[in-house]
């Protein structure tokens, strides 16, 4: 079973899953916070998910940042929509610069590089990375 990993915002969701095995983390898409549900739902009909793994701002101090509120909100209905798939909250502070040098040194046009979704579901295959490096020890 795969696993999935959001970069949560409140104008895009960035996503990105694993393959079967779990060796692989890949960009999958970035939607709109208000059609998650049905993009889950269409998506839970020909893939099986073993856990979410949610990016959590924290400020420099290791406290919850402001956004933090939408993450939380974002991760009860998750788990009250999907009981059985644990949820595991990842650091996610850096993800958003660490995706957009990624982007700058693809060598991709600029217009490209400046695309927001393309920073949001970077970085949430970054936060899934992280969570199976730190899951491999």
């Amino acid at each position: 079973m795969r696993l999935m990993a959001f970069d949560y915002g409140t104008k895009r969701i960035g996503i990105a899953v694993t393959d079967p095995m779990q060796i692989i983390a890949t960009a999958l898409t970035t939607v709109h916070p208000d059609k998650i549900w049905e993009f889950l739902e269409d998506y839970f009909k020909t893939e099986q998910v073993e856990t979410f793994v949610l990016g959590k701002p924290l400020q420099m101090d290791g406290t919850d940042s402001e956004s933090a509120i939408h993450i939380l909100g974002f991760a009860r209905r998750l788990k009250k929509t999907y009981p059985l798939i644990p949820i595991i909250e990842i650091d996610e502070r850096f993800t958003s610069k660490m995706a957009a040098a990624v982007i700058a040194q693809s060598g991709k046009k600029k217009n490209k590089r400046q695309e927001k979704g393309i920073v949001d579901t970077i970085s949430a295959t970054l936060i899934l990375q992280t969570y199976m490096e730190t899951k491999a020890f």
